[in-house]
C-alpha cells in the first residue's frame, strides 16, 4: 500500500429485489467454491455493485421503424467497487504483451487449439496478510477474498506474470499467452496436437485449470482478443 493513503471502509449500497437475489446467488456459489469467507474485522471495506452483462451488436427497430445498433443485454455482473483500494495499491506494472504483435505470429498456422483460463484470477491465492484489505460488504454479510477477485488493479499483471512463469519456454514457439487467453499452434495436425499435449501437461502440474465450455481444440481459425485469425 501507498504510505499516504489512510483506510477507507465504504457502506453497503442500495440493491433492488432483482440485484439483490443476483448478489445472493453469486455469494451462495464462491462460498461454496471455498474463494470468500466472513470476515468483518478491517479497516478496509468495499461495496458490492451490480451491473448488466452486455453482449455483442444485434439490432432493433425503435419507435420510428428504424434499424438501431444496440448491444445486447445477457445478464447481470456482480462488481466491488474497489476504486478506494486501488488509488491506495502500490502499482504493479509488469508489462501485458501487444495485441498486435501477437496476431501476428499467431496467423498463417495451419492448426489452432483455444484454452480460456477458467475464472482466471480467482485461481491465485491472496496473501493471508493481505487478505483482509478485500473484504467487500453485501446485503448478505461482509466476506473477504482467499482467492485473488476481479477489480484490483494489479490482477491483471499479477496473472501475467504466473501464466509467463508458467510457459516461459513456450511462448512464441507453440503458445502465446494474454492473460486467460492461451492460443496453441502448429504447423501441421500432429505438431499442433503434440504442442497441446504439452501445454496440457504444463496446466495440469501448476493447477491451471482451462474452461473446457470455451476451449477450442484442433481448428483451422478463431477468434483471438477480439481478432479473427486464420492461414489466409
Amino acid at each position: 500500500m501507498e504510505d499516504d493513503y489512510k483506510p477507507c471502509a465504504q457502506p453497503q449500497r442500495r440493491l433492488n429485489p432483482t440485484m439483490k437475489e443476483v448478489v445472493r446467488k453469486e455469494i451462495v456459489k464462491i462460498l461454496e467454491a471455498g474463494m470468500i469467507y466472513p470476515l468483518s474485522d478491517s479497516k478496509w471495506v468495499s461495496p458490492v455493485q451490480v451491473v448488466q452483462k452486455i453482449g455483442g451488436m444485434t439490432v432493433i427497430r425503435n419507435e420510428n421503424n428504424e434499424l438501431i445498433p444496440t448491444r445486447a443485454v445477457t445478464g447481470w455482473r456482480v462488481c466491488i467497487d474497489y476504486r478506494k483500494l486501488n488509488g491506495a495499491t502500490r502499482k504493479d506494472h509488469f508489462p501485458l504483451p501487444f495485441m498486435d504483435q501477437i496476431l501476428e505470429r499467431l496467423f498463417r498456422r495451419a492448426f489452432y487449439c483455444f484454452l480460456d483460463g477458467y475464472s482466471g484470477y480467482n485461481q491465485i491465492t491472496v496473501d493471508p496478510l493481505d487478505q483482509e484489505q478485500t473484504i467487500f460488504t453485501c446485503p448478505f454479510g461482509v466476506y473477504a477474498y482467499k482467492k485473488t477477485p476481479f477489480g484490483l488493479y494489479n490482477a491483471p499483471a499479477t496473472f501475467q506474470r504466473c501464466t509467463l512463469a508458467i510457459f516461459a519456454d513456450l511462448v512464441e514457439k507453440c503458445i502465446e499467452v494474454f492473460m486467460d487467453d492461451f492460443s496453441v499452434f502448429g504447423e501441421s495436425f500432429e505438431t499442433c496436437l503434440t504442442n497441446l499435449e504439452t501445454v496440457l501437461e504444463r496446466c495440469e502440474q501448476t493447477n491451471l485449470v482451462p474452461n473446457w465450455e470455451k476451449c477450442h481444440f484442433m481448428v483451422t481459425e478463431g477468434i483471438v482478443l477480439g481478432h479473427k485469425i486464420l492461414a489466409k
